[in-house]
């Protein structure tokens, strides 16, 4: 049975200023890892941090953007695998964002871990993305 991780954050802040942290590369990788991400629909990008052999990952997600709603949704598919092309694990992230009096509430949902092989990843993304999410609180009131 796949599993989908789900979060939901507040933010104090407008969603504009949330969007730019979803979307401008320079930010992302503040918060997220280093990417050449461009908020264009079709567009191929990659996420690069150190490779992790346990979970046979080179270090780097392979994406691409599959949907741009500007102020309201992002998303992207996620992909990665030990190297030389082979991909174990193949996701999606979707971003929404919905305006809230004194703020924008943020939800996260990342599907697509059927594999058995995929549980360690999702076991360690289901705590990660808690702990990028407070990343961008922190640069947020900085």
């Amino acid at each position: 049975m796949a599993k989908i991780i789900k979060h939901q954050f507040f933010f104090s802040h407008p969603t504009e200023t949330v969007w730019e942290y979803l979307t401008k590369s320079e930010l992302m990788a503040q918060w997220l890892m280093k990417n050449d991400f461009q908020p264009v629909v079709g567009l191929d990008f990659q996420f690069r941090t150190n490779p992790i052999p346990s979970l046979d990952f080179d270090g780097i997600f392979y994406c691409k953007v599959l949907e741009i709603v500007p102020f309201k949704k992002l998303s992207y598919s996620w992909k990665s695998g030990p190297g030389d092309a082979v991909i174990t694990l193949d996701s999606v992230v979707v971003w929404r964002l919905q305006p809230k009096d004194k703020g924008t509430e943020v939800f996260l949902e990342h599907s697509g871990f059927a594999k058995k092989e995929n549980l360690d990843f999702y076991n360690g993304l289901l705590h990660g993305w808690v702990e990028k999410l407070q990343n961008i609180e922190k640069l947020l009131t900085a």
